[in-house]
């Protein structure tokens, strides 16, 4: 999803092309994305853009008598600039506005229609589009702190709570907990004042500095790539991939379709959380801790991983091979099982060794009869 970085980069490069321009034709390719009747679509057609803002996550462009067009993207949805002679791509664009410069087009990838379009009037129906958040920017440490503390919750959900805190998602949430060294599953109710002070600056560090990596990235061209996953992240999108910091792998906690990538040396103290995954498989024996000779010996891969989590490697292809007597053929496997294999945490020849176990049949004499072992 785009987050505020990407969205303040958006909001530059439409301002720079639409502003002060005339609206000449809005045109709705797929009816599910617009979600408001009144005033309709048509009452923006031929009205000049007076203005272009972000609010929380979304995008609104403005027009005289105070109606806004307000874009929410959602996850997979993107913004295009499209000059004169360029067709929208015909199976994913949902939207399209054309100026007397250009198009806009309102694209979303994938089969789940979750980007929206709202035409409200008035300031009033433009706030009450939003979840009740507080921009970044606008609360000092105390404020900061007080409405973090409102309410008990894991600073992770705190963090991208659209209701506490507006702008921030699952990709910039990783990236501000590893800057201030905390764990994602930490209270905010049992945060100290230092740690506090430290989540504030890191947050507030970590938006200023994406948003300026973005803009000098994008220059005076629209935004083409805007994605969560990027090089220069420090934990998001890493998993398994060595801390820039101190070289330990990057973990995760898997959770509905998102996950969240953390370093349990920097920001748990050697502490490897339960990955809500592989943590259901093993029980007991999945590793809670980071070998702390490891790295001293210069090991790679899963150089950082405790004698436990080593054992509980090599107990997989047993419990896999335990489940595929029980259930039957690889296809009836438990989901568990069959999610590993898909994520290659085991390999995928334990249907060969469930199979190897048994006798081969013996062969057929000329009368049909067995013939027995010699």
């Amino acid at each position: 999803m785009p987050e505020l970085p990407d969205l303040e980069i958006y909001v530059e490069a439409l301002a720079a092309r639409i502003g002060g321009q005339v609206l000449r034709k809005a045109s709705v390719r797929n009816p599910f994305v617009l979600r408001s009747v009144d005033p309709p679509l048509a009452a923006i057609e031929g009205r000049t853009v007076v203005g272009v803002r972000r609010q929380a996550k979304r995008i609104a462009i403005d027009f005289p008598d105070s109606l806004h067009l307000v874009m929410h993207l959602m996850i997979a949805g993107r913004l295009r600039w499209l000059e004169h002679g360029r067709a929208p791509p015909a199976r994913i664009t949902l939207a399209t506005f054309a100026f007397d410069n250009g198009t806009l087009a309102m694209t979303e990838a994938g089969t789940k229609r979750r980007a929206s379009l709202h035409v409200v009037r008035g300031d009033e129906a433009l706030a009450a589009l939003g979840a009740g958040g507080v921009e970044v920017g606008e609360l000092d440490a105390k404020a900061f702190a007080a409405r973090l503390r409102a309410e008990n919750h894991t600073l992770k959900r705190a963090l991208t709570d659209p209701r506490i805190l507006s702008g921030i998602g699952n990709a910039y949430s990783d990236e501000i907990l590893h800057r201030a060294k905390l764990s994602p599953l930490a209270q905010t109710a049992k945060l100290d004042d230092a740690a506090m002070l430290r989540l504030y600056a890191a947050t507030r560090d970590v938006l200023r500095e994406w948003t300026e990596r973005l803009r000098t990235q994008t220059g005076a061209a629209f935004p083409e790539k805007v994605t969560a996953f990027r090089a220069e992240m420090a934990v998001h999108g890493k998993f398994r991939q060595p801390c820039p910091v101190c070289g330990t792998p990057v973990q995760r906690i898997v959770y509905a379709e998102n996950e969240c990538n953390y370093c349990p040396r920097c920001q748990t103290n050697g502490v490897v959380l339960a990955d809500r995954a592989l943590s259901r498989l093993l029980h007991k024996s999945f590793p809670r801790e980071i070998c702390a000779i490891g790295r001293a010996k210069g090991c790679t891969g899963a150089h950082a991983i405790c004698r436990r989590q080593r054992v509980a490697r090599l107990r997989l292809p047993l419990i896999a091979r335990r489940h595929s007597r029980a259930s039957g053929a690889f296809a009836r496997r438990p989901r568990m099982v069959r999610l590993l294999l898909s994520r290659r945490v085991i390999a995928s020849p334990p249907r060969r060794m469930h199979l190897a176990h048994r006798a081969s049949p013996r062969p057929l004499d000329c009368d049909g009869h067995r013939i027995a072992p010699s």
